[in-house]
């Protein structure tokens, strides 16, 4: 578990995980660089670009003048897709020094004579690669969207194909991720923090200098670049989860180009990573009682017949299955920790429900298979035993950079009542989570701003009611620490608001990023 938030932002291609499991699946979203952007529009005229107003790539130092005043090479990279690299200082503060390459994708205007420009786009994690998410198409923006901008996602530095971050073979990921999230031996709490040692100074080995300079500011600062390469004098942004709060620090450091914002599922920037855990512990106890109410109130739920029943039989499972780990696929084993990504990542999109519900009963049954795919589909791992991308190191690296805030293992049970109290389902493992960044071997280039981006446009914050990576009241909050922030509230379940079904929310995201209208604060959906 990260510190903070592992945010599965794009709807991960769990269908094609399950394939041959003898698992019934709704027909999702296929993300990533496939050439569809879901509209069936394949073409390849070239997209027009935006001519820079005057002073758009004026840089906020003459050192950074080359960086500013690059303009972007897009090649053919799919049916509709244009791709391109970013050229960026590796050390903000040694502008002249080493440069890392970040990857860019850009979806043209489906609708070129109704273009707006561009917008960029985060889909959270930290870690996941955002060239896939402006990649999906219909799946992840509204049509009124796609119309009207090039959808422009970036692989973040340090993720993706932007100089990624190594930490740990393939192999030892799987083991890794295998761990007990929620040791109660000490030979186990020793494993666990042996662990994660290895895990850092696997990042310094294998990674370089670069794993000290993924910090969500420095990204911030290689958007305001891609800003001023891509012409636009102001920046368009739609980000999501972790994606509000490189939204959020971009808006402080420079609030007189930000353009039309919008930060969906946010991030209370104001809270430590021990506070940033004890809320998402909160969160995803109240998704998991949402799922099981849906569940018991159906036919045959495997988890009993009543909410207090449910809760408890989903923690003696987590109990027996550390004591003995179930068959899961070939010689891989179902292990607590494994169990306990399968079951976290459903909760994030109701849709999954159903399919948490079949993983229970096989599970039940001795069969971990659907929760192991389910735990690989969280981490990326692919089912020839690679990973797509580097996302399950790259929370770590970025998290623990971000705010390097850790506890020593015999110091967690003093924490363990509090996160109890905020899940007594979940609560122990949130709180072991809390030694995450315990060995950390690098320190961030400079500190993280106190944020409120005074003196920007409107930045319209999206929350939902029982969302369980991002709860509501980090919305509430981010709204309020943003000087000219407007709270759109959705009243559901599930991670982030927009397109996910509630056409209120859709449609006062799209009036805002299309028309400029600018809700009025707490409109609620």
């Amino acid at each position: 578990m990260s510190p903070t938030t592992r945010v599965i932002a794009i709807v991960i291609v769990v269908a094609m995980l399950l394939a041959g499991a003898g698992v019934t699946v709704a027909a999702v979203f296929t993300s990533g660089g496939s050439g569809q952007t879901g509209s069936g529009d394949a073409r390849r005229a070239p997209a027009p670009t935006t001519t820079p107003a005057p002073g758009a790539q004026r840089p906020p130092s003459p050192a950074l003048a080359p960086y500013y005043r690059q303009r972007i090479d897009w090649q053919p990279c799919g049916e509709v897709e244009e791709c391109a690299t970013l050229t960026v200082p590796l050390d903000y503060r040694r502008p002249g020094g080493d440069t890392i390459g970040i990857a860019v994708l850009r979806v043209p205007a489906a609708d070129p004579s109704e273009r707006l420009g561009s917008l960029v786009v985060n889909p959270g994690g930290p870690g996941a690669p955002g060239t896939s998410y402006a990649a999906g198409g219909t799946g992840v923006f509204t049509q009124p969207v796609l119309d009207h901008y090039d959808v422009v996602g970036f692989d973040p530095r340090g993720t993706g194909a932007s100089e990624p971050v190594d930490c740990l073979s393939d192999e030892d990921l799987d083991t890794f991720l295998a761990q007990d999230p929620d040791p109660d031996t000490a030979g186990e709490a020793d494993d666990l923090v042996s662990g994660i040692e290895t895990f850092f100074q696997g990042c310094v080995d294998r990674s370089g200098p670069i794993v000290g300079h993924v910090s969500t500011v420095e990204t911030a600062r290689d958007v305001d670049v891609l800003r001023s390469a891509l012409g636009e004098s102001a920046l368009d942004y739609l980000g999501a989860s972790y994606g509000t709060k490189l939204g959020a620090t971009y808006a402080d450091l420079f609030p007189a180009r930000v353009g039309r914002m919008v930060l969906d599922g946010a991030v209370d920037v104001s809270l430590s990573s021990r506070e940033l855990s004890l809320g998402q512990a909160a969160g995803f106890e109240t998704a998991l009682r949402a799922y099981v109410e849906d569940c018991i109130g159906a036919d045959d739920c495997p988890l009993g017949e009543s909410l207090d029943e449910g809760l408890q039989r989903i923690k003696d499972f987590l109990v027996e299955v550390d004591g003995e780990p179930l068959a899961g696929m070939g010689d891989r084993e179902l292990t607590e920790g494994r169990a306990f990504y399968g079951m976290i990542l459903p909760l994030y999109v109701r849709d999954y429900w159903d399919l948490l519900t079949q993983a229970f009963e096989a599970a039940f049954d001795g069969d971990g298979s659907i929760l192991l795919r389910l735990s690989d589909a969280y981490a990326s791992r692919d089912v020839d035993g690679s990973y797509v991308d580097n996302s399950a190191e790259a929370i770590y690296a970025i998290n623990c950079l971000d705010d390097p805030y850790a506890v020593t293992a015999d110091q967690v049970p003093a924490q363990v009542p509090a996160f109890e109290r905020a899940s007594p389902t979940l609560g122990r493992a949130f709180a072991w989570s809390l030694v995450s960044c315990d060995g950390i071997q690098v320190s961030a280039s400079e500190p993280a701003p106190d944020i409120t981006a005074a003196g920007a446009a409107p930045i319209l914050v999206v929350g939902t009611t029982r969302d369980p990576a991002t709860p509501y009241v980090w919305a509430q909050a981010l709204a309020d620490q943003l000087a000219s922030g407007v709270l759109l509230t959705r009243d559901g379940d599930g991670h982030t608001g927009y397109n996910s079904g509630n056409d209120c929310v859709d449609s006062v995201v799209e009036g805002y990023l299309v028309d400029g209208t600018v809700p009025e604060d707490d409109t609620t959906c």
